[in-house]
């Protein structure tokens, strides 16, 4: 392949300008270099040896020689936070937001920086006034996160509702699955304080809201059962077939017992037979179980747990069976099966759990609001082991 002439006249000045341009850039870090304090470089290579309460040290120093180190002020404040030095890292920030040289979009970070501190040290009234100065701004979506959180910490229910409503505006994102459960838990409070004529309504705002909250229904239930109507209390209850099927098994002992205040036993232990049929569950099965064993005797029942066991083939399902055996095992076979037993149960205390989606967090109550990574509505209503099996 022949190389053109001028491509031979063009390789030198090509040359000469990567040159030069070199000899600038290296000027430039040179005077950038010789501007920094040493400190700096100090804190850096602590920095890079891992040793980060020297690096502090040298960068504390830097920023008393040059206050104008703005971004030095930010990163060390974060650092402290971080750390846990929250004390630190307050006066830091503090500091900032009364420079009055700062420019207004770091004035706004340096509120934003020192809410944050605020909010890791517990003071959540000082947090909270910060981040509803920053409504509007920059720094609002991330503001509005930190209220709910806040709002949600104090129970203050009413106000998470306004947040959340506010959130879906910023972002354009629903919440409608909070803030049903906002309204769920405005409805318990007032349960609690024995008004359930004022708890009504926010339940019926959370199923207008959220028309899929298992969790309104449940509570509109027990409403009708503490009012004496334990026909209408099912008639909610069966209501959740259509929001989420598997929930169902959280509501099965509340049907059976409305079914024997109406005196209709068998016809309530048939409607959670049918469940159990078309939505397989271990805690439907105890239910079930205990009802025909109620209703019907102690072959049935065993009959249940066997047949469900081939089925369903798990431990806690061979715990049932187990149970079942020992009703008509004579004397001295019933020692061998409760030997069994509670060899069995060893194993199954593990997998008799709720587990969160969201973050793992496991825990033999099921939860609507994770206690470890805060999500709403992160729980599958089937135990650990059974969540493993095809829905």
């Amino acid at each position: 392949m022949e190389i053109e002439f001028w491509w031979l006249l063009a390789l030198p000045v090509f040359f000469a300008f990567g040159w030069f341009a070199a000899r600038v850039d290296i000027k430039q870090l040179l005077s950038e270099s010789r501007v920094l304090p040493l400190s700096y470089f100090k804190g850096l290579n602590f920095l890079l040896n891992e040793q980060p309460d020297k690096a502090i040290e040298a960068f504390i120093e830097v920023v008393k020689v040059d206050p104008q180190t703005i971004e030095l002020h930010f990163a060390l404040g974060g650092l402290f936070r971080r750390r846990g030095e929250v004390e630190r890292a307050i006066r830091m920030h503090q500091n900032l937001v009364e420079r009055p040289d700062l420019a207004a979009e770091q004035k706004l970070m340096a509120l934003f920086e020192l809410a944050q501190d605020y909010f890791k040290a517990g003071l959540l009234d000082r947090a909270e006034e910060l981040f509803l100065k920053l409504e509007g701004t920059s720094y609002a979506e991330q503001a509005l996160r930190f209220l709910l959180e806040i709002y949600e910490q104090e129970k203050d229910w009413d106000q998470a509702i306004g947040i959340a409503g506010k959130l879906e505006t910023v972002t354009g994102r629903s919440h409608q699955k909070e803030i049903a459960n906002f309204r769920c838990e405005v409805a318990l409070n007032e349960l609690m304080h024995s008004r359930p004529g004022s708890a009504r309504p926010h339940l019926e705002q959370a199923l207008a809201h959220h028309r899929l909250c298992v969790r309104a229904n449940m509570l509109l239930g027990d409403l009708e059962i503490a009012a004496k109507r334990p026909q209408t209390a099912i008639e909610a209850w069966k209501r959740i077939e259509s929001q989420s099927p598997h929930h169902l098994a959280l509501v099965a002992e509340r049907i059976f017992n409305a079914y024997k205040q109406l005196g209709r036993l068998e016809e309530g232990v048939n409607l959670l037979r049918g469940y159990l049929a078309k939505y397989p569950s271990l805690d439907l099965l105890n239910v079930v179980f205990q009802g025909i064993l109620e209703s019907q005797g102690n072959e049935p029942a065993y009959r249940l747990a066997r047949d469900e066991l081939r089925r369903m083939p798990t431990l806690l399902g061979l715990d049932k069976l187990l149970e079942a055996q020992m009703l008509e095992a004579p004397l001295d076979r019933r020692r061998d099966l409760e030997l069994i037993k509670e060899l069995v149960n060893q194993h199954t205390r593990s997998l008799a759990m709720y587990k969160c989606d969201s973050c793992g967090f496991r825990a033999r109550q099921y939860y609507w609001h994770c206690p470890a990574c805060a999500e709403w509505e992160t729980y599958s209503p089937r135990r650990t082991e059974e969540a493993k099996l095809p829905a």
